[in-house]
Parts: C-alpha cells; sequence; structure tokens
C-alpha cells in the first residue's frame, strides 16, 4: 500500500425510505417480507435476538464496518444516524472481542436509534438488557475492542449474506433480521396485500382440516415420481 488509509470513511447522505414505506412495513412478520422478495433477504441465521421478547423494529440502516478488533467506525456510524434509524455493524464475522456493549447502546439510545444488528459479538448482556433496544448478533463475548482505525460508515457493506446499503430498509422480529434494498421498497409494498391474502387463505384450509398442500398428491400419483417400494 502507498499510503496508510483514512482513518474514516464516511458517506452522511443517502437515500432514505419514506415515513408512508415505513408505517406500511410495521407490524409485518419478516416472512411476510421475504415472501414479497421471492424467498431471500434474511441475514444469516447465527445473527440472533439478545432478547427474544424485545426485537422488533422497522427502520432505515446506518451501516459501519470496523477493522478487526476496532469500532471506531461504529462510533461515526452513531453520529451520522437520525432518529428511528437502526446500526449494522459488519465485522466479517469476526470472534475475538465484542464490537458493542451496554455503554454504546445506551448512546444509541439517546441519539434516537431504536436497533442494533451485527454479525459480530456483543458484550456486557446485563447491562444491554436495561437499555431497552433490540440488539441481534451472533453472540456474547467480554473481550473489548479498541478506536484505532480504519472504517467506514454510510458505504455498502457484505453483513450476513446480504448486500447492505446505508438507508435500506430494516425489519426485525424473533425470526431474524430481513433487508429491504432500495429498489425493492415500492414491489414489496405493492405485493404485501397479496402475501397476506395468499397466508390468510391457507390459514383458513388448514382450520378446516387440510392436510397438505395443493396438488402434492398429483405429483405422487403422476410420472414425475419414482415409487421404491
Amino acid at each position: 500500500m502507498i499510503k496508510d488509509p483514512p482513518l474514516l470513511t464516511v458517506r452522511r447522505n443517502f437515500p432514505r425510505p419514506s415515513e408512508t414505506v415505513l408505517r406500511a412495513l410495521r407490524s409485518v412478520p419478516t416472512g411476510f417480507i421475504v415472501d414479497c422478495m421471492n424467498g431471500r433477504g434474511a441475514l444469516d441465521y447465527l445473527i440472533k435476538p439478545l432478547d427474544p421478547d424485545n426485537c422488533k423494529f422497522v427502520a432505515p440502516v446506518v451501516t459501519c464496518h470496523p477493522g478487526p478488533g476496532d469500532n471506531l467506525a461504529v462510533f461515526a456510524a452513531l453520529e451520522i444516524a437520525q432518529r428511528g434509524d437502526a446500526i449494522f455493524i459488519a465485522t466479517d464475522t469476526f470472534t475475538k472481542t465484542a464490537v458493542a456493549g451496554d455503554n454504546m447502546m445506551a448512546m444509541g439510545r439517546n441519539r434516537g436509534v431504536i436497533g442494533f444488528v451485527t454479525d459480530g459479538l456483543m458484550r456486557d448482556i446485563d447491562g444491554i438488557l436495561p437499555v431497552g433496544l433490540p440488539a441481534f448478533c451472533r453472540g456474547i463475548t467480554p473481550n473489548s475492542c479498541t478506536r484505532n482505525g480504519p472504517g467506514t460508515a454510510g458505504m455498502p457493506v457484505v453483513m450476513g449474506g446480504i448486500c447492505v446499503d446505508a438507508g435500506e430498509i430494516a425489519v426485525a422480529d424473533q425470526d431474524g433480521v430481513v433487508v429491504i434494498p432500495h429498489d425493492q421498497f415500492d414491489h414489496v409494498c405493492a405485493t404485501l396485500p397479496q402475501v397476506r391474502e395468499a397466508e390468510e387463505n391457507l390459514s383458513r384450509q388448514i382450520r378446516l382440516g387440510l392436510d397438505n398442500m395443493e396438488g402434492i398428491r398429483e405429483l405422487l400419483d403422476s410420472d414425475r415420481t419414482e415409487h421404491v417400494d
């Protein structure tokens, strides 16, 4: 490398969803959101809520990517976050140190942040839970990190197997975290009524005694199925 990289690379201005779109997605299960996006969009299943009873939120994402064992970029993300945002901390699944703890989350709460998500580890669980913000991570460790950089905030990251850009929408509940890309906002909102109707119809049929999906018996009896007994 010819010269050292900057300690921080920060993008403050990025497109954000409208309040109308956010309102339409509140109280929508993550499974419905995924169904609107052809069965995809959830972060890796290992990223789990610390408190399953307090894990629901719908929020614009503020991304950051600190280096291994570092969290300077997380403080930069806090600085550019707006009330109602969620902080996404991409760590490349680094698991030697925590990237956020109770003090970080309390400062986020003071700024109006409504959730934290990382593909790394957190610490201070006894202090995090009383803060009251939903938090998702891969696990807990008491090991602490430094604030040295380099890192980015407000830039695209890869997290939990998903490309995530600042200003995209995160929907979180006990099942996990789903990210809606910028170009899918309108599609998801337009498709949700159809997904709701299909889910309600199937639930109604199951209550009436349905014991398998339509067409399965026909498939089993057709020449597309080979029976070996």
